[in-house]
């Protein structure tokens, strides 16, 4: 048992200072600050690029949300059709016709050319149909997205207040199936961990993320930092995008969405593991080291305080379950801002390790999956070696 005991000790000091030092990454504060909108004359003109691949399913509910933008400026839609083939173009054209709003320019890159994600393709098309209109700002959102009525307005309104080059959202995802509560909040959970919302906001700090659903970016930040061609080949897109935003001095932030939602469901167990395990591998950059630190920290950090507090219990070992109990105590409530967040029964809190233990076997799985040569395979593509960080500049 004091093999345990130590184990244990070891994963109570992890939970004390990720509960102090880590940002304080467990709180759910970080939200889209009320600011004062501009004068009415002075509103930047925004184009909406939104790259869509077999989005059908789920555009009736988000694409009328942005045509629906209650935005004073110039702001006008491009939908990137991304070689689909379940009448996602047809559909947006149909959606436009029928509900009005912003401008709507339906247009396709054909497949993309050998270095690029599709959907970065997609986007670099959109971009590109965009600067013929020179606006200010670039919204660049995913086809699942929705987003309330005055969501561009107060994106827009807290870039120029903060004077932010990039400000994105995470979008609160959807979560209705049990697998979902299960799953998805600790999705969230475990972002922030990784890159804590508050570091992402420093001027001149080293974190760097966004939210790949909703971003807004200045167009000139995006043309000094080469967005995306820099980052053409990067299946976690979203941290690439903010790494090269800031790496060219840009000002970010990140934080939660409360008007933004995304519509995707993901009512099995395997929707979700599909989700993690497509890039769980390309975010450890494909290094095998890096992949057994990740699994012997999750053991240490997750697993590692219910095993010590049930085996202390059936070994007579007050040690081993007060400190494994009081390191499950310090996981449960960081856990709880999330569940609130989400709206979700707080008694979920103490099954995160088992939520880990799923997260732990995706990313094998996505390790596994990858040396079969399978790659991040994703609606019909795979990407055999995926890039997560550019290393151009």
């Amino acid at each position: 048992m004091s093999m345990i005991v130590w184990i244990a000790v070891a994963s109570l000091v992890a939970w004390l200072w990720l509960l102090l030092g880590q940002g304080f990454f467990w709180r759910t504060d970080v939200r889209l600050p009320p600011v004062r909108d501009p004068a009415s004359e002075d509103w930047p003109a925004v184009c909406v690029v939104v790259p869509a691949r077999d989005e059908a399913a789920v555009l009736g509910e988000s694409l009328p949300s942005l045509l629906a933008q209650d935005y004073p400026g110039r702001a006008e839609v491009f939908l990137i059709d991304d070689g689909s083939s379940d009448g996602t173009g047809e559909l947006a054209r149909d959606l436009a016709q029928r509900c009005g709003g912003l401008p709507l320019t339906v247009d396709s890159p054909g497949e993309p050319p050998a270095g690029w994600t599709g959907k970065l393709w997609a986007v670099r098309h959109g971009i590109g149909l965009a600067r013929a209109r020179a606006p200010e700002y670039l919204l660049l959102t995913d086809a699942d997205i929705a987003h309330a009525p005055d969501s561009l307005r107060r994106l827009v309104a807290a870039a120029r207040t903060g004077g932010y080059d990039m400000v994105s959202q995470m979008a609160r995802l959807r979560v209705e199936s049990l697998w979902e509560r299960l799953v998805v909040p600790a999705f969230v959970y475990f972002f922030a961990q990784l890159y804590p919302f508050r570091w992402i906001g420093r001027r001149g700090g080293r974190t760097a993320a966004a939210a790949g659903g909703c971003v807004l970016l200045r167009a000139e930040t995006a043309e000094r930092a080469r967005i995306p061609e820099a980052i053409r080949h990067a299946v976690i897109d979203d941290v690439a995008l903010a790494r090269a935003v800031k790496r060219g001095g840009g000002h970010i932030w990140l934080g939660l969405a409360e008007r933004v939602d995304s519509v995707r469901p993901y009512p099995r167990l395997h929707d979700l593991w599909r989700m993690v395990s497509r890039s769980a591998y390309a975010q450890l950059r494909h290094n095998p080291l890096l992949l057994l630190g990740t699994v012997a920290g999750l053991a240490l950090v997750y697993l590692m305080p219910p095993v010590a507090l049930v085996a202390g219990l059936a070994a007579g070992s007050p040690a081993a379950a007060v400190t494994g109990g009081a390191a499950w105590l310090v996981m449960t409530a960081t856990y709880l801002p999330m569940l609130r967040y989400y709206r979700q029964p707080l008694w979920l809190a103490p099954l995160l390790p088992f939520t880990a233990l799923l997260y732990l076997l995706m990313t094998v799985d996505s390790a596994v999956q990858h040396y079969r040569g399978r790659g991040a395979a994703w609606k019909g593509r795979t990407y055999a070696r995926p890039d997560t960080v550019p290393e151009e500049g």
